[in-house]
């Protein structure tokens, strides 16, 4: 699948109602990743850059009060973004070969994007070259080792899919189940809590907001789960009462319950100062 194909599109795709539902909630989640980027800086007169941009919608609720570049692999997709704002500019290239000056950004947007990528090391000394001296990341992504995931791949919805390498994916399920899916330039593979501290922590301090997500999730904020299997463990969860005890134990710790419960990470990245790439 190139990177302009419009399979995300097509109602006889296995993932369409799952992909239907992001679209739709795309600016509830644009103000969501708001809630959590406005508890580490003001969200006013920010240079942003939205990388995998998508729909759109964090771009959208961003551009009100800030200038944000909305940046994505297919033209399609940001041909679909709304025009209208004079606050936004939409570039459309590869993310591991960004054509961007460095320190130019307050705020880096990775919202579900990374788990798409080739991410190494050089890919995040260029994302640290690119913020300004206090510049921070927004991340969000999925938890390769979350039970959850592992009952039901956030991407696929079916089981253990989570665990397997990008080339695994490739020949062992899109080859028998998904053939036309087998040439995606962005097949997810799913990082764990571990890996993700080890990649970022020579350039960032990292900071979890599991605490907040929760509670909001809870709350009602449907910007944070779309897929039918996470929608239905809200809804057992609520009618046995476990929400209050999922709020209980929910934490922003680099331990158990962040590395093996937490379906998604939501976290912010603060730049270290004076570190040479």
């Amino acid at each position: 699948m190139k990177a302009d194909s419009i399979q995300w599109l097509d109602e006889t795709h296995p993932n369409y109602l799952r992909w239907k539902r992001a679209r739709e909630i795309s600016i509830a989640r644009g103000k969501f990743v708001e809630s959590i980027v406005s508890k580490e800086i003001e969200c006013r007169n920010l240079t942003v850059l939205d990388l995998g941009s998508g729909e759109g919608g964090t771009t959208n609720v961003f551009s009100k009060n800030n200038f944000v570049i909305s940046f994505d692999l297919s033209k399609i997709r940001l041909q679909r973004q709304s025009n209208s704002d004079v606050n936004s500019q939409k570039i459309c290239g590869n993310i591991s070969d960004i054509p961007l000056k460095k320190k130019s950004f307050d705020l880096i947007i990775l919202q579900d994007v990374i788990e798409h990528l080739q991410l190494t090391n050089r890919l995040v000394d260029e994302l640290y070259g690119l913020l300004q001296e206090r510049g921070i990341i927004y991340l969000s992504t999925p938890n390769k080792f979350s039970v959850f995931n592992i009952l039901a791949d956030p991407h696929w919805g079916v089981p253990f899919i989570s665990l397997l390498k990008r080339e695994s994916v490739k020949k062992y399920f899109l080859n028998y189940f998904r053939k036309s899916e087998v040439n995606r330039e962005d097949i997810p593979e799913l990082l764990s809590l571990r890996v993700i501290l080890d990649l970022f922590d020579k350039n960032f301090n990292l900071s979890l907001f599991t605490v907040h997500s929760v509670k909001e999730l809870f709350n009602g904020n449907k910007g944070i789960a779309w897929s039918d299997f996470h929608l239905k463990l809200i809804k057992v969860a609520r009618i046995l009462g476990l929400d209050k005890i999922i709020v209980k134990i929910a934490n922003d710790k680099i331990g158990f319950v962040n590395q093996f419960l937490t379906p998604t990470f939501y976290m912010v990245l603060k730049r270290k100062p004076g570190i040479s790439i």
